[in-house]
């Protein structure tokens, strides 16, 4: 079996923790910090962070249209700040970014930094559960009818599936399981 290259978009977030993830399941992870580098990959993850700088440097470095064309037959995973990047609509007028994912998302949904907190999520198609660090994390308002919810916390979906597209409200970065990484690597 091929091994898989996945890439980080390494512009500001949690790069090191999502590399460190990828190679403890022998996959080869890149730090992605140009548009050219998306060509060697199989899939590429959106990172927590601050969705409004990452936004601004995708477009500064030309990563909307190539991460837009990018989508088109590779997977994209969007974490925290990443599943904002992917939604088609940002609750507050923020102008969408990538507008890949037919979802709604309200930033900072859960409270500010000093709200933060972690739990277990049952994830739909996970014989056990996942835990799951919530900082400053969105959710997910509303859904496309091609939109699979795999989980939920509070009533609100935290984690999806469209297609190769897959977004999550958490860091699954920041835990030692991986099984929220295998279902993305799964995608690719």
């Amino acid at each position: 079996m091929k091994t898989l290259t996945i890439g980080v978009l390494a512009l500001q977030g949690a790069v090191s923790e999502h590399l460190a993830q990828l190679a403890q399941l022998n996959v080869r992870g890149v730090a992605v910090k140009r548009i050219e580098q998306l060509a060697e990959l199989d899939g590429i993850i959106l990172p927590g962070g601050e969705s409004t700088t990452i936004g601004k440097l995708m477009r500064q470095y030309g990563f909307i249209e190539a991460l837009q064309q990018f989508a088109q037959t590779k997977a994209i995973f969007g974490t925290c700040a990443g599943m904002i990047l992917l939604a088609k609509q940002i609750v507050g007028g923020e102008q969408p970014h990538l507008a890949l994912m037919d979802i709604t998302v309200q930033r900072n949904a859960f409270g500010r930094q000093v709200a933060s907190f972690e739990t277990d999520l049952t994830v739909m198609g996970l014989a056990k559960t996942v835990p799951a660090v919530f900082i400053r994390a969105p959710y997910i308002v509303e859904t496309g009818k091609d939109v699979e919810v795999l989980a939920s916390f509070a009533g609100h979906p935290v984690l999806a599936r469209q297609g190769r597209l897959l977004a999550c409200s958490f860091h699954p970065e920041l835990t030692k399981d991986v099984e929220v990484l295998k279902l993305f690597l799964a995608l690719c």
